[in-house]
């Protein structure tokens, strides 16, 4: 369910300091995305996200309904569980209306939901991208049997169907702390796609001037691969690992959605969506609103790494 982000090319500099001027990157970042209304839009829904995730025991305290909180006079018992009302129960005590059969409020459980997905994909894109920068840097740097042994784990990796296999590692595994294994299990089949990017840009690195300068000086061989290396590489890290959020997002959906996700009763929008089969043609705005947060969230994410790249990709571009 992953994908490997577009290659990028190596950025041609000829000192460390031209590679990492950050402040002109950021400026040209930004003056590119507010000049899209687009990207813009994905901006401003991605920060209502984020603020849902961070803020979460607030915003439901002002709700007035928990995530775990039941309400049975939202549903009609002698009709199955069906929502009271029209579009799933909407009102102005529930906001997305209610689940079916144990009325439990629709907005808290997105907004919780967003906590999930956003905690679990920034957590495997951080875990994936100090395995992948640094065993891949370490490969491209030393090569050899170092080379050797990494890029075989690489292959190794990256031949298996990582879907069926983290549902199959995942359905053996105790229940135990969820979001945790989710993280190490999309991490261990992530990493190789970053690291094999960053291992051919780190080769093409290891014979310019500057590194044969720094060699020269008396660097130590770690020394020139974190201090002068890795600033030449800081844009293709922050397109990929901004082009991954979206697909581990995904990801920890499609797995909860599959049932060896996150565990009930802990909220989640593949879960959400999971539990709406059922009640598709009674109900279906309970399939609508969390489908529709998280088609937004995963397309936002998507867009704003489009745009970011785009930036990256202008600044490399001889003038």
């Amino acid at each position: 369910m992953t994908t490997t982000p577009t290659l990028l090319e190596v950025e041609e500099v000829g000192t460390p300091a031209a590679a990492g001027g950050s402040p002109a990157s950021a400026r040209r970042i930004l003056r590119i995305v507010t000049q899209d209304k687009g990207a813009l839009a994905c901006v401003l829904f991605l920060a209502i996200v984020v603020l849902m995730a961070v803020a979460a025991p607030l915003i439901t305290k002002l709700s007035g309904w928990g995530p775990y909180a039941f309400d049975s006079a939202a549903i009609d018992s002698s009709l199955g569980g069906v929502p009271r009302g029209a579009l799933g129960g909407i009102s102005g005590e529930h906001w997305f209306g209610v689940e079916p059969q144990n009325g439990r409020d629709l907005f808290a459980r997105i907004v919780y939901g967003a906590r999930v997905s956003i905690t679990i994909s920034l957590a495997a894109t951080l875990l994936t991208g100090i395995l992948g920068v640094v065993l891949g840097m370490l490969a491209g740097f030393y090569r050899g049997w170092v080379d050797q042994v990494i890029s075989r784990v690489m292959d190794f990796l990256m031949a298996f169907p990582a879907l069926i296999f983290m549902i199959a590692i995942l359905s053996s595994l105790p229940a135990g702390n969820r979001p945790v294994l989710l993280v190490v299990v999309i991490s261990a089949f992530g990493w190789p796609y970053l690291a094999r990017v960053i291992r051919g840009q780190t080769m093409t690195l290891a014979g310019r001037e500057f590194v044969e300068a720094a060699r020269a000086s008396g660097a130590k061989e770690l020394q020139v691969v974190f201090r002068e290396i890795l600033p030449n590489l800081r844009g293709s890290i922050v397109v990929m690992t901004t082009l991954a959020i979206p697909g581990y997002i995904g990801t920890e959906a499609g797995l909860s959605f599959l049932g060896v996700g996150v565990s009930p009763p802990t909220a989640s929008w593949g879960q959400m969506i999971s539990s709406s089969v059922s009640w598709y043609s009674v109900d279906p705005m309970f399939f609508a609103i969390p489908g529709a947060f998280l088609f937004l969230t995963v397309l936002s994410l998507t867009v704003l790494g489009d745009k970011i790249r785009t930036a990256i990709d202008r600044g490399e571009a001889p003038s």
